[in-house]
């Protein structure tokens, strides 16, 4: 169900997208458009669970304003990720072996990006904020829901499901390409605490009271087509 309701908040807001050309005093202004995929590299930055970065897949569509008398571009971009995480814990309350129990989270993020023109448009640095809706941690195997997570006493895996839904990113990366292919590599950091429902969610934290805290931290490395 999140990930059908992702799909359709990334189709609507596709339907915003459109390519047009337009003339700005003696300068001719270039709207263009592009579609990107690649793979994802995440983690959540927390003192509170031990980690392990996964790897996703990442797919975007991307409409750009090419100023060519000024010294960068504008774009909106649109993407759409399935995320992967491990999070270390037990399957005994005293246990000397430990395991990652993996989660996936679906991102859907909505940017507005300035492209600083180091040589004119084929190699850009990108940089801008980010609005994302993410679906909750779901658990790749139920087989571990009852595992116990580290640093906790009781606290189990499946407890960790429900995290906070809408947070605030930075985004900051560079393009480069010719024509119509670009490559992308861009890191996102998450400035909102994507952990901070958990604090409300009545879990059972003995053994480590401090408050739940984590922020995204995502690698992309795509390539783009543009029209």
């Amino acid at each position: 169900m999140q990930k059908r309701q992702l799909i359709v908040l990334v189709a609507i807001c596709m339907g915003f997208v459109t390519m047009s050309f337009g003339q700005h005093t003696r300068y001719k202004i270039k709207n263009g458009f592009g579609i990107y995929g690649g793979i994802t590299q995440y983690d959540i930055i927390t003192d509170n669970f031990n980690t392990k970065k996964g790897n996703g897949w990442q797919a975007g569509a991307s409409a750009t304003v090419d100023i060519p008398h000024k010294w960068y571009n504008v774009s909106y971009t649109i993407q759409l990720s399935e995320n992967h995480i491990g999070i270390a814990a037990r399957p005994l309350p005293i246990s000397l072996s430990e395991e990652f129990v993996d989660y996936k989270i679906f991102t859907a993020q909505i940017a507005l990006l300035m492209h600083v023109k180091l040589i004119d448009s084929f190699l850009t640095i990108d940089v801008g904020p980010m609005i994302q809706y993410n679906g909750d941690m779901e658990m790749d195997d139920k087989k571990y829901e009852n595992y116990i997570i580290n640093n906790y006493n009781n606290l189990l895996a499946k407890d960790l499901n429900d995290i906070s839904n809408f947070n605030i990113d930075g985004a900051i990366g560079a393009s480069a390409g010719f024509g119509f292919f670009r490559l992308k590599a861009q890191y996102i950091y998450g400035f909102t605490n994507m952990l901070n429902k958990l604090n409300d969610s009545d879990l059972d934290l003995t053994g480590n009271d401090k408050k739940i805290k984590g922020n995204q931290s995502m690698f992309a490395f795509t390539a783009m087509i543009t029209f």
